[in-house]
């Protein structure tokens, strides 16, 4: 039997705090052809997944980690979106940490600080009515959810502790730049975390590769994707070329 050749680079997609793989499900068509791109929820998406939701930082990153294990070998990345950064940045420390080989690259976006800011707004502990408002003033979630009674009910339990999960996140510092490339994403009207608050992560990696901004709010993403998706692109082969020995660069 032929074994399955080995995608050129596996690319995993982070989603936001009450977020799914559907929020995503136009990214894989937007990369190159030999990019196997993955988009894995977290538990409790949905009527159909009847696990709980964890509320625990540190048992979604052992939950990831487990669950994409195997494919987290050759060449692969890792991009999140807000609560996703943080997957992303804490799941690439536990593999250094385990002595695996790390991400070639690792994309946060809208995500400000490594620390949850002691007057930032927490969202997980606001009314019903506060909430959905908050959550369409924001966008990203639909509205069909948000209006509709039942479906809210059915919702909300995962989306509270997404945010109780992201808002409260403590992360150990850093004894010194990760080795792994950086880049920082955002939008220019985001409120969450505005672009003030993305400089923080300059200093979490040996090769930071730049903050890109694009106007937008918090899911600036939704009408640039073709924007956003070229730029992790270019970082990822930026990446790649600093992986690489003097001698194959220069051959």
């Amino acid at each position: 039997m032929q074994k399955a050749e080995e995608p050129k680079l596996r690319l995993f997609v982070f989603h936001h705090s009450g977020g799914s793989h559907l929020a995503y499900r136009d990214w894989p068509s937007c990369f190159p052809a030999g990019w196997d791109v993955h988009t894995p929820d977290a538990p409790g998406r949905g009527p159909r997944d009847t696990r709980p939701a964890l509320t625990h930082a540190g048992e979604l990153i052992e939950h990831f980690l487990h669950e994409l294990d195997d494919r987290l070998t050759g060449r692969y990345a890792f991009f999140g979106h807000s609560m996703g950064g943080l997957v992303a940045y804490e799941l690439t420390r536990r593999i250094l940490d385990l002595g695996r080989t790390p991400p070639v690259w690792l994309g946060v976006s809208a995500r400000g600080t490594l620390h949850p800011d002691g007057d930032a707004v927490r969202r997980h502990t606001m009314s019903d009515a506060e909430l959905r408002r908050e959550l369409a003033a924001m966008g990203g979630t639909p509205s069909e959810l948000l209006d509709h009674e039942e479906l809210w009910e059915l919702f909300a339990p995962t989306i509270r502790a997404d945010l109780r999960m992201s808002e409260t996140w403590r992360t150990r510092p850093l004894d010194a730049p990760l080795p792994v490339p950086l880049s920082v994403f955002g939008g220019t009207r985001d409120q969450v975390a505005p672009p003030h608050r993305l400089d923080g992560w300059a200093a979490a990696s040996e090769h930071f590769l730049g903050r890109h901004l694009f106007d937008g709010g918090h899911f600036y993403f939704q009408d640039r994707l073709p924007d956003v998706t070229g730029r992790i692109q270019d970082d990822v082969r930026r990446a790649l070329l600093l992986a690489r020995p003097p001698s194959a660069v220069t051959r």
